[in-house]
């Protein structure tokens, strides 16, 4: 579009940039009246549009976007846009998977989620990638596992699973996948603890089913995913509080063993699986 044309539309990206650093000061505050000027007598047929997607709207960035929102508060329309809530992010990836004649089980739709970090944008991405992948056929797996960058994380989510069912082979077998790929084996270990600590949570607090172990951590604040909650589920079932208990010792074990001087991170694996499925 040409620069000199009657009707335009300039796109300022990462409007954070513009302010000082450090704390609000006269600058700041100068700077911001200048907009405000413009904006009382803009050029006609002329849209600007300020991005500042930088900061999230919770946690450690909420005082950062809130003083984003404030020098920019010249501006008289300004949009919100809000991440997906993980309930929210399935409903549209089961939709986008209709639409697009997408075969997804339950359980290869929870590791889309996963691996995308429920990013809305980049599941439709990913979708069209594995429709043209997988064409009539169901999706495994294995096609996520090879189509999408992030997902490797879901293959220790397999580990976590096979531990639940106290299935040795599966675990140890997964364990190869995962050494041969790479993986930071105390990125997997946080991951497993993560699942037995909730597991032991959920044995402690009685609760029966995926369903009440949802709705349990969903209240608590810690939101995880129904394939999540059936994984916590199938642990619980496969130890008792006992065992659990002992599991988030022999994970601790684990956890100073890699950092400590050591062979190698499998063999402090293998040990850990061995333990955990023990008879």
């Amino acid at each position: 579009m040409s620069l000199f044309a009657s009707q335009r539309v300039i796109w300022l990206g990462s409007a954070e940039a513009a302010l000082p650093r450090g704390k609000a000061s006269e600058e700041e505050e100068g700077d911001a009246s200048v907009l405000g000027a413009y904006l009382s007598s803009p050029t006609p047929g002329a849209v600007i549009v300020v991005e500042a997607s930088r900061y999230d709207f919770d946690g450690e960035d909420k005082p950062k976007l809130e003083r984003v929102q404030k020098f920019y508060s010249a501006i008289p329309n300004q949009v919100e846009f809000r991440a997906f809530s993980p309930e929210a992010a399935r409903s549209l990836t089961q939709k986008l998977a209709k639409d697009a004649g997408l075969k997804l089980g339950l359980a290869e739709l929870a590791l889309l989620l996963e691996a995308t970090d429920a990013d809305v944008a980049r599941i439709g991405v990913e979708i069209e990638k594995l429709r043209l992948f997988a064409g009539d056929r169901k999706v495994t797996a294995e096609d996520i596992a090879v189509l999408i960058p992030d997902a490797r994380g879901s293959t220790i989510f397999a580990l976590v699973a096979a531990l639940g069912k106290g299935d040795r082979t599966r675990a140890l077998e997964i364990l190869d996948t995962l050494t041969r790929e790479g993986e930071y084996m105390p990125l997997a270990l946080t991951i497993l603890a993560t699942q037995f600590r909730m597991a032991l949570v959920a044995r402690e607090a009685n609760l029966r089913n995926a369903s009440q172990i949802l709705n349990h951590f969903n209240k608590l604040g810690a939101r995880i995913w129904p394939e999540r909650a059936r994984q916590i589920e199938q642990t619980v079932q496969a130890f008792s509080k006992s065992s659990l208990e002992r599991a988030v010792v022999r994970l601790f074990d684990t956890d100073r063993a890699l950092r400590d001087a050591r062979p190698d991170d499998r063999i402090v694996m293998e040990e850990m699986i061995l333990a955990l499925t023990a008879q």
